[in-house]
């Protein structure tokens, strides 16, 4: 008979305990974390402060950069601390750093780490040794005859969406408006990301849509949409994972009582069976004896054939963050970059001439080796990256117990610290005018005085493998588009909508497109 009422005691108490104890870790201020300013009233008490900002939507990192024009450290969760000043950048992720990865990266893990969220340090040493060669420039260079493909394929979908010339001084007609490149830039990273790392054809190129096989745990295929699964992935995740200790209880939580919530996550293994479809097709593939030349051969063998003999979980964890990622950020940056040149007239101009200069008439498509040391194209690319990163989340580091100097004031143990790339981005010491699109910002000997502000990679160790790869999509794609297109915006002040989750990402990109003439390439 005591049951019931022991059990409400105890269920009252578990509440009292977790509504005070924020209220008193604040109050008592162990660390001395109190004096940094909020980001709202509730980053102050609990890290669901920041899922909150991270669940309205937009682009949090803007009102964060304005915060941060007054306060260099802002306070984003009761132990978290997010920084201003491009210096602390290097502090928290260069190559030096004590920081270590923080337990956010806890809530990506599947069965196995991958290399993009792996925590101990000997690990991701093993895991980047091991994929190191394949994006090796030396390597790439190897592969530019795949990427020139796809991009031609990409030049066939943009002539078939191609209309008359745009009158002068007028507005596009809305029904001419009919070529989203925010959709076919990403069809482009999808289709060669699957081609480099899987030596498979995926299609999206040739239907014109995003449509993949995946299969369930039942092995039943079906068709899934690629993007969506890819995208609600990310902002499933990220609308909670802050709250690394409460990510799984809020993960079933919100999927039981939010419908919306249930269909993201309903999305989110679509991505799971896209991604075990295919990578168990490519390991048949190599089970039957196929010598294929592409980045998954990297995870089965070391350079003199020995085998690394993974386990499943960690081949498909690798696999996922390389089609996540070799996806995703390129075709954003794609996106970006066209969309500021049509904002830019006079940087498009520009860059036209540059590449007319460079190119012969019969390259349809940019040989790589002609375009890559362009530097009002490499200028163009980096001020993309700079003023939109494709990722722009505030990666999570956490001190070391011992405490760590960051812009040389002390630390305390075990503090999670970050910095956003949007952010630091915006610093206008480095990038004065950081608003505006100015690629020659990047020329005339400037740039090593910004380099190391410039973090759409992030830094040191952890900075993307992927680097290398995406410059040469990007240098070969957009000198390709600018040499044999115009492009007009739906209106010249038209606004591109954008939503932040780790990913910076952009809404449609609906663009008139059609063919330049001889006449216009002499007039740039």
């Amino acid at each position: 008979m005591y049951m019931v009422p022991v059990f409400i005691l105890g269920a009252i108490l578990i509440t009292l305990y977790h509504l005070l104890k924020p209220l008193i870790d604040y109050t008592l201020d162990c660390k001395g974390l109190r004096k940094y300013p909020a980001y709202n009233t509730l980053c102050a008490l609990t890290n669901l402060g920041w899922c909150v900002e991270t669940w309205r939507g937009g682009i949090r990192s803007k009102k964060l950069s304005d915060m941060h024009k007054v306060h260099p450290v802002i306070r984003i969760g009761p132990n978290s601390l997010s920084y201003g000043h491009p210096g602390a950048y290097n502090d928290i992720y260069g190559h030096g750093t004590k920081c270590l990865k923080d337990t956010f990266y806890q809530t990506e893990k599947t069965t196995h780490f991958n290399l993009g969220n792996v925590i101990d340090k000997a690990d991701h040493t093993r895991k980047r040794k091991m994929l190191a060669s394949a994006f090796a420039t030396k390597n790439l260079e190897d592969w530019e005859d795949k990427i020139a493909h796809k991009v031609k394929q990409c030049i066939a979908a943009c002539d078939k969406h191609c209309t008359a010339p745009l009158v002068e001084g007028s507005d596009p007609d809305p029904k001419d408006s009919n070529f989203d490149f925010r959709a076919w830039s990403n069809f482009f990273t999808i289709d060669a990301i699957g081609e480099l790392a899987l030596s498979e054809d995926l299609g999206l190129l040739t239907a014109g849509n995003d449509l993949v096989t995946a299969a369930g745990r039942d092995g039943k295929a079906y068709q899934a949409p690629y993007r969506d699964c890819l995208h609600a992935s990310k902002i499933a995740h990220t609308r909670i994972a802050f709250a690394d200790k409460w990510y799984h209880i809020n993960s079933r939580y919100t999927t039981r009582l939010l419908a919306s919530y249930r269909k993201l996550w309903e999305f989110n293994d679509g991505w799971s069976d896209i991604v075990n479809y295919h990578v168990q097709k490519r390991l048949g593939r190599y089970r039957a004896g196929e010598k294929l030349d592409d980045i998954f051969q990297y995870l089965l063998h070391n350079k003199s054939g020995e085998p690394y003999s993974l386990e499943w979980g960690e081949i498909a964890a690798e696999s996922a963050v390389i089609l996540d990622a070799g996806s995703a950020t390129t075709a954003i940056a794609l996106n970006n970059v066209i969309y500021w040149l049509i904002r830019n007239p006079r940087c498009l101009a520009k860059l036209r001439n540059e590449v007319d200069e460079a190119l012969d008439d019969s390259d349809t498509i940019a040989p790589h080796d002609k375009v890559k040391n362009l530097p009002y194209l490499r200028a163009c690319l980096d001020e993309g990256l700079r003023i939109t990163p494709p990722f722009s989340y505030n990666l999570p580091r956490r001190t070391p117990a011992e405490g760590a100097y960051i812009l040389g004031e002390f630390i305390p143990g075990n503090t999670t610290v970050s910095m956003s790339s949007y952010v630091a981005h915006r610093d206008e010491e480095a990038f004065p005018d950081a608003e505006n699109y100015i690629p020659e910002r990047w020329l005339d000997g400037k740039r090593k005085d910004i380099q190391s502000s410039f973090v759409p990679f992030s830094a040191g160790s952890r900075a993307c493998i992927g680097r290398n790869l995406s410059y040469m999509e990007q240098t070969v794609m957009v000198a390709t588009l600018v040499r044999r297109y115009e492009f007009a915006l739906p209106t010249p002040n038209w606004e591109q909508e954008r939503i932040e989750v780790t990913n910076l990402l952009p809404g449609p990109l609906p663009l008139k497109i059609w063919r330049r003439t001889t006449d216009s390439k002499k007039d740039t």
